[in-house]
């Protein structure tokens, strides 16, 4: 079958080899595929996060030893916890009667079960401690992250997969308590290490914690952080606690966003490493959710911190958890879902070894020579499944010199003296990020503002050759910003992008409009004189109306009627100094850049989702010394005064930034770069 020509503009790097399948009303349509140009270079030369570590692997389980349903929990625990009373944050509502009946306890005796995976050696050792999200309570879920345990454990890592399915099934609400019973588990293992005779005496590095959340469970990992420096249950304030535990590390697996929100807001997380991703071909959470607690992530305490998130081609929701699966919407998943299309579960599974080792790794042993993994996926192509990738990466010496946030003034920037200038654009608006959400739900957004620009450097008429200057995007800087920031060869331009579909009309022709306002003008000053007002208003309401129906189309998107297809989009980023002097490069070479990739995932139109294409925006990190490296009359970055994106590769486009500023990050970042 022969990809669409819709299909094929999502696609916005040449030369294509590989497809990926993707379910379209019950049959299979091809959809580009640049991994095997993207990933084609493995460049990040140390040994991979795949391989197995050197360590035996031992298990165990704790809990109540009371469990009426698991007998792991029951006749198999290695030592039992007591019960904690979560009856202030979770309600059971209509069905606690048969809830209660089936488990054999209520909200205020719920148990601390988990399941255990750990290195058969002394320790110290950095302890992670994973939870699922909601699934059938009876179908247990806990046990589908042994992959991830035994991988861990033999790296050196504890990795406890708790028990959370007294809380699945037909409730809401309750990721409050989720995110609390992460914290009393923290609890108890922090007595685990210090009883004498306990398996885990002395084992455990307190001072290294990490939590991983799939699903609700990853929303959850969110409250558990910002729990973890409260004293008060932010919705009952009768309810105290006393956690601070060095929790370094938090990972969300396909999260949910906003379920639980504390004094009616969303959770606010800071001051950790924070890695979030997302399968494009999620049938659950079918929005990338995730983006809005990555967005809210914030560094303050001066302290090295970083975070990442990843949105993975064909990946779905259940195959993180091996109890899962495919069937995002149970057993008959198949009778609406298309799963011909999804990665397989061990691919899937592979990704997040490779990204979970790595981050882990990164974070709670201080291993620097996984970083530049976080900053571009594409320097670890010979790890990874071949899929596409769109990731996002943010170290926290980030300064913001926009991020469209500030106020509604479409010239100003975030730090006084920034401005914002447009030449020659057909579009330039501010507005929020959609999320993508399933049919019948409400519209949602990621809760975050960004720019829309679109340009044609095509003059309208009949010599379809004749083009004007290419088109620009600009911030202007204050003089004294460059050298109060630091600003030099050491630092990167960041920034978030990516393309759109839309093609804006040719521009208005500027001699014929300068031609045509002169006329109106005429035509308007003589209405006002003519002693027959009403017809001469007739007349000249008619020309002045066709002259300004035409400015406004000029500055509205308008389909490009020659542009069957939509080319690869190409653009430039350029520096300038105060004295003029300038530094140019391709931005493609630091990335792809993608329109939003093609998702469908349903078998029939009437059940599709929202959208068919989530709004997911590309990071890159271009260093400033590569546009001295290109400068052709000495750039000079102590006196840099404008950045310019240059539209000046493709002639007609459109895209959408955010998070425009600069980063002074750690060498070890930057050690290995896949730019072209």
């Amino acid at each position: 079958m022969k990809p669409s020509n819709h299909l094929l503009s999502s696609l916005l790097l040449p030369g294509l080899v590989g497809l990926a399948l993707v379910g379209c009303m019950g049959a299979l349509e091809l959809a580009p595929d640049d991994s095997d140009r993207v990933l084609a270079r493995h460049l990040l030369d140390v040994p991979s996060p795949l391989e197995v570590g050197d360590l035996q692997v031992k298990a165990l389980y704790y809990g109540s030893g009371t469990d009426k349903n698991r007998p792991e929990y029951r006749d198999s625990v290695a030592f039992t916890t007591e019960v904690v009373d979560a009856s202030k944050l979770v309600s059971l509502g209509g069905s606690a009667k048969s809830r209660n009946k089936y488990w054999g306890f209520k909200p205020d005796s719920f148990p601390l079960n988990a399941r255990v995976w750990y290195p058969d050696g002394p320790g110290p050792y950095p302890l992670i401690l994973v939870a699922h999200g909601n699934h059938d309570m009876k179908d247990f879920s806990d046990p589908g992250y042994e992959y991830l345990g035994r991988h861990l454990a033999s790296r050196g890592f504890i990795l406890a997969s708790l028990d959370m399915n007294f809380i699945n099934g037909g409730i809401r609400g309750e990721n409050d308590a989720r995110g609390w019973l992460f914290l009393k588990h923290l609890q108890a293992w922090e007595g685990f290490n210090s009883e004498e005779g306990n398996p885990f005496e002395g084992m455990v590095d307190m001072a290294n914690l990490g939590i991983i959340g799939h699903s609700r469970g990853g929303e959850a990992v969110g409250h558990a952080a910002a729990f973890n420096h409260l004293s008060r249950y932010p919705d009952d304030a009768t309810l105290t606690w006393d956690f601070g535990f060095d929790i370094k590390a938090v990972i969300a697996i396909a999260p949910v966003d906003g379920q639980y929100r504390p004094t009616s807001r969303l959770a606010p997380v800071g001051n950790v490493n924070y890695l979030v991703f997302h399968g494009t071909h999620d049938g659950d959470v079918s929005s990338f959710s995730g983006l809005r607690t990555y967005k809210r992530v914030r560094f303050t305490d001066g302290d090295p911190h970083f975070k990442a998130s990843v949105y993975v081609h064909r990946a779905n929701h259940g195959q993180w958890n091996t109890v899962w699966g495919p069937h995002d919407r149970g057993p008959r998943s198949g009778r609406s879902l298309d799963l011909r299309g999804l990665l397989e579960g061990e691919e899937q599974r592979q990704f997040a070894l490779v990204y979970v080792t790595a981050f882990l790794e990164s974070s709670l042993k201080d291993r620097e020579d996984y970083l530049p993994l976080f900053r571009d996926h594409r320097i670890a192509g010979g790890w990874l499944p071949k899929t596409m990738y769109i990731t996002q990466f943010q170290e926290s010496s980030f300064r913001p010199l926009v991020t469209f946030e500030e106020d509604i003034d479409v010239t100003t920037g975030v730090a006084p003296g920034i401005r914002i200038r447009g030449d020659s654009l057909a579009t330039w608006k501010e507005d929020v990020l959609p999320l993508r959400s399933r049919s019948g739900t409400s519209s949602s957004s990621q809760e975050n503002q960004a720019v829309w620009v679109g340009w044609n450097n095509r003059i309208a008429g009949k010599d379809t050759t004749r083009m004007g200057p290419p088109a620009a995007f600009a911030v202007r800087l204050p003089e004294d910003l460059p050298e109060e920031w630091g600003v030099g060869p050491g630092t990167t331009l960041d920034f978030l992008l990516t393309a759109l579909d839309l093609i804006p009309g040719p521009r208005k022709d500027p001699d014929a409009e300068k031609e045509e306002e002169e006329e109106a003008k005429e035509e308007v000053e003589q209405a006002a004189t003519d002693e027959e007002t009403e017809a001469g208003g007739d007349r000249g309401g008619s020309r002045v109306g066709r002259f300004f129906s035409g400015l406004f189309s000029f500055l509205s998107p308008q389909p490009d009627e020659e542009e069957e297809e939509k080319p690869p989009l190409r653009l430039s980023v350029r520096l300038v100094d105060a004295n003029g002097r300038s530094g140019k490069v391709l931005l493609n070479r630091y990335g792809p850049v993608r329109r939003p990739i093609e998702i469908r995932i349903q078998r029939r139109d009437d059940q599709q989702y929202a959208g068919n294409t989530e709004m997911v925006l590309q990071s890159f990190s271009i260093p400033m010394e590569d546009f001295v490296a290109r400068s052709e009359d000495g750039l000079d970055l102590s006196k840099l005064a404008e950045i310019q994106f240059l539209f000046d590769e493709t002639r007609a486009g459109a895209v959408v930034m955010d998070e425009i500023g600069f980063s002074n990050m750690r060498e070890a970042f930057l050690k290995v770069s896949a730019a072209r």
